[in-house]
């Protein structure tokens, strides 16, 4: 059995602490401002519309997909990460279909994201291309710093 095999897929809540753990083993931690950083982290797992957790067979995260869908026409992924030890396995791929298949299907949502440089040749082989069309507001005060 591949290893990608025993990883199970779940629609599931995560808590702040074991989502936190997560982004240690991830190049996703980045992302996040370091202001309120704890209050804000617990904000998003508690409300986030879809949550899709990926499991190993020692119930480990080894995989995480938050999105906001109005369940109609679109989808946006505010966070998709694959625990380092975990990549190339077909995770990343299996939690944007799923996302997407809960969200109302590719007939009929539209997938929206912001994806890291580094990131980027993933979702291309996912079929997504890079847009011109996204208005963007924001006056956050960002500290960067690394989840550890």
């Amino acid at each position: 059995m591949m290893m990608s095999e025993q990883i199970k897929i779940l629609e599931e809540r995560i808590s702040s602490e074991e989502y936190i753990d997560f982004l240690k083993r991830t190049d996703l931690g980045s992302q996040y401002p370091k202001e309120r950083f704890d209050d804000r982290i617990e904000k998003l797992v508690n409300t986030v519309s879809i949550s899709l957790v990926a499991r190993n067979e020692n119930g480990v995260v080894v995989g995480v997909l938050f999105g906001l869908t109005d369940f109609a026409y679109w989808l946006y992924v505010t966070d998709l990460g694959v625990d380092r030890a975990y990549t190339k396995q077909g995770i990343g791929r299996r939690l944007m279909k799923t996302a997407h298949e809960i969200a109302g299907g590719e007939k009929d949502i539209a997938v929206y994201l912001i994806a890291n440089e580094n990131a980027v040749p993933f979702y291309e082989r996912l079929g997504m291309k890079k847009s011109v069309d996204v208005m963007q507001y924001n006056k956050i005060e960002w500290t960067e710093f690394v989840v550890e």
